[in-house]
């Protein structure tokens, strides 16, 4: 199985998981899904989610994805996966909580290390 990961608001899960599929904005502003591999999470949280709460973190099956999956570049000159579609709930297996520690900053979660 390869995992690709994607951050969002619980409620916007929550939400999906009624309609069957996952629409983050991105998908109607720039046309595709932001994901990221293991190692971009940090990163991805550090940048974009800065200081937001109530964060979870979708484990996804890129094989099970029915949309079409490309990994292209981003400003800092790394691959990210971008899903051009909605996203089959039926291929995220995994949500987790995300949150901050103590000291404000994101830090990987034990079930993200373990896929690495």
């Amino acid at each position: 199985m390869n995992t690709i990961f994607h951050i969002t608001k619980r409620q916007q899960w929550e939400q999906a998981k009624n309609l069957g599929t996952y629409r983050a904005d991105s998908l109607d502003r720039e046309g595709f899904i932001h994901c990221s591999k293991s190692t971009q999470i940090l990163k991805v949280a550090k940048r974009f989610f800065d200081n937001q709460k109530e964060l979870v973190i979708l484990f996804i099956d890129s094989d099970k994805i029915q949309a079409e999956i490309r990994y292209e570049p981003a400003e800092i000159g790394e691959l990210f996966p971008h899903i051009y579609g909605e996203l089959n709930i039926d291929a995220v297996y995994l949500v987790i909580d995300f949150e901050t520690g103590e000291d404000g900053f994101f830090e990987l979660p034990p079930e993200v290390i373990n896929l690495e």
